[in-house]
């Protein structure tokens, strides 16, 4: 094929076919089955979009038999990331939500976090024979992204609570003797090689460690739903260190604490109730009556910040936390997709109090919660 005809293939691809698109070029074998994916949905005009601006004739129709042929083809044709992209719009252009609680269509989708928030949306209404595919879907996604953050996340906040607790006079075996010839390299005796210490720096026994407390509480807002799976997966992380002790409490006009159910993040994310309003201030009120040792707790609000509830109380009660020593963090989104739409207003009022609202990707919310760990500032990636 020269160049050309490549690039008119291209073309083709792109414009969707038919006498306007004005390639002249016509697709067989794989390139006419990708194209016969696109077309079943892009190609309608009732789905909200149409390939080459031309009604076309081709659907994924109303069955699931249908769309899980058509779940097949797209992994055959196009990586990971594209069929993910794809299976999001053919819930949203298509209207495919009720074909997601039918057992057969659930074995056949690529699952992400975006599937698990949908799925979790219509769990109540799911029938019992779904239920359970649902569930192994959505484990699936909670283990895979476990593997993904756990381990740098333990060693991350392991890290920031061993330098919370390092001690001026230790004893001699709770010497971090790293830290301390560092230190003291100004001592340094060449003529004896060594260095002289004036200044010892340790570990804090574990008897002397005071146990840090974690509150991470997460507005279950419809959209909030990414941002719901990756603070469940991270409440887990956090429960499972014996340093912190961590409570999860979702929230929209009610208010529900899942800390007791941390040990199994799926049990978590079928606990909560996404869509809905939202009642900030009463969440808060909540985990403000939870806190004991306000100078070791850390309050993480997840939430986009339209509140439905009382704003002068809402920014009260943070005031008053941070008065009493509490670290309080606010994230827009806890995803890999930025800052959704959020109140600005609140946002600002919120930054004025010493707490900047910003969108945290799950990369670097190890990073957040050490500085947190530690008192000092919060990396902001996007400050309001």
């Amino acid at each position: 094929m020269t160049g050309d005809e490549e690039r008119l293939r291209r073309w083709r691809m792109v414009l969707g076919g038919g006498a306007a698109d004005g390639t002249g070029c016509t697709l067989a074998g794989t390139d006419a089955a990708m194209d016969g994916t696109l077309t079943a949905l892009y190609g309608q005009e009732d789905g909200g979009a149409r390939r080459g601006g031309r009604d076309r004739s081709a659907g994924l129709g109303g069955s699931a038999p249908s769309v899980a042929r058509w779940l097949g083809d797209i992994r055959t044709y196009f990586p990971s990331s594209v069929v993910q992209v794809m299976q999001r719009d053919a819930i949203d252009r298509l209207g495919l939500s009720a074909l997601l609680m039918e057992p057969e269509m659930l074995e056949a989708v690529e699952a992400d976090v975006h599937l698990v928030g949908t799925l979790l949306s219509l769990h109540k209404a799911m029938p019992e024979t779904t239920k359970e595919t649902a569930r192994a879907v959505v484990r699936k996604v909670v283990e895979d992204l476990e593997k993904r953050l756990a381990t740098r996340t333990r060693a991350t906040l392991t890290g920031a609570l061993d330098r919370s607790t390092r001690i001026s006079r230790p004893r001699h075996r709770d010497i971090d003797w790293d830290r301390t010839i560092r230190a003291n390299l100004k001592n340094y005796l060449p003529e004896y090689h060594t260095v002289v210490p004036e200044r010892l720096i340790g570990y804090g026994r574990a008897s002397q460690a005071v146990k840090k407390e974690v509150v991470l509480c997460i507005d279950q807002s419809g959209s909030m739903a990414a941002s719901v799976v990756y603070a469940s997966v991270f409440g887990a992380v956090l429960a499972s260190m014996r340093s912190i002790a961590t409570r999860l409490v979702v929230f929209d006009t009610a208010i529900v604490d899942l800390t007791d159910q941390l040990d199994d993040p799926v049990d978590v994310l079928f606990g909560t109730q996404l869509g809905g309003g939202t009642d900030i201030n009463r969440a808060l009120a909540y985990c403000q009556s939870q806190i004991t040792r306000p100078a070791d707790t850390v309050v993480v609000l997840i939430s986009d910040l339209y509140e439905g509830g009382i704003r002068n109380e809402m920014l009260k009660r943070v005031a008053a936390m941070k008065a009493a020593g509490v670290q309080f963090v606010a994230l827009l989104a806890l995803s890999d997709e930025g800052a959704p739409a959020y109140d600005r207003e609140h946002a600002a009022a919120l930054a004025a109090l010493g707490a900047p609202a910003f969108a945290c990707t799950p990369d670097l919310f190890p990073e957040v919660m050490a500085a947190a760990l530690e008192k000092r500032p919060i990396p902001v990636p996007e400050a309001v």
